[in-house]
C-alpha cells in the first residue's frame, strides 16, 4: 500500500533529523561534478561541430574560388564601338573620330603626293581594321582597361598620322613651289639672255 506524504511528513523522525555539517559543501561538490560531466559533453560536441563548419566552410571557399570551376559570364550587349560603353568613352571616339574624318577630308590628292597620301591612308586603313578587332575582344573577353587603353590609343595614332601626313604634304608643297619659283626665275634669266642675243 502506497504511503501517504503527509503521513511521511507528519512523521517526526524525519522533522528532527538534522542535516550534517558538510552536507552543503558536499551536495555543491556533487552538483559541480554532475554539471562539468555535461558540461564536458556539450563542449565536445560542439567543438566537432565546430571543426566540422570550419572544414566545410574551407573546402566550399577553396572550390568556388579555384580556377577549375566554370564560370557563367552573363550575356552582354554586344559593343560594336567604344562609345557604347560610356559617355565619357563615347566623347573621346566622337572628338577622335571627327577629328581624324576632318583631316581626311582636308586631303588634296595630287599626282606629286599620290605616293605619299596612299601610304598613310594604308597604314590608316591597318590601324581601323585594329581597332574593329580590338572593339571584339571586348565582346569576347569582356570590359578590361587593357583593351580600352589600346582602342584610344589607336584613335590618338590615326589622328597623329594624319597630322605628320599634313606636315609632310605642306613641307612637300613648299619644295615644289621653291622648285617652281627656281624654274622660273631661271627660265626668266634665261629669256633675258636668249632677248639680249637676238638683239644684238
Amino acid at each position: 500500500m502506497p504511503k501517504d506524504l503527509k503521513e511521511l511528513l507528519k512523521n517526526e523522525s524525519m522533522q528532527t533529523s538534522k542535516l550534517s555539517k558538510n552536507h552543503r559543501i558536499n551536495f555543491e561538490v556533487k552538483l559541480k561534478q554532475e554539471m562539468n560531466i555535461t558540461k564536458n559533453k556539450y563542449n565536445y560536441i560542439l567543438k566537432i561541430a565546430a571543426s566540422f563548419l570550419v572544414i566545410v566552410g574551407l573546402g566550399s571557399s577553396i572550390f568556388y574560388f579555384s580556377g577549375n570551376t566554370v564560370q557563367k559570364i552573363p550575356k552582354t550587349a554586344k559593343i560594336e564601338r567604344l562609345g557604347s560603353i560610356s559617355p565619357e568613352l563615347k566623347n573621346i571616339e566622337s572628338f577622335y573620330l571627327a577629328s581624324i574624318n576632318t583631316e581626311i577630308s582636308n586631303l588634296k590628292e595630287t599626282p606629286k603626293n599620290k605616293e605619299l597620301l596612299d601610304g598613310y591612308l594604308e597604314k590608316i586603313g591597318e590601324l581601323t581594321n585594329e581597332y574593329k578587332l580590338l572593339t571584339n575582344e571586348l565582346n569576347i573577353e569582356g570590359l578590361n582597361e587593357k583593351t580600352i587603353n589600346a582602342l584610344i590609343n589607336n584613335l590618338q595614332l590615326r589622328l597623329k598620322l594624319l597630322y605628320q601626313l599634313k606636315e609632310q604634304l605642306n613641307e612637300l608643297k613648299k619644295l615644289n613651289n621653291t622648285q617652281n619659283e627656281n624654274l622660273q626665275a631661271q627660265n626668266s634669266h634665261f629669256n633675258i639672255i636668249i632677248f639680249n642675243n637676238y638683239k644684238c
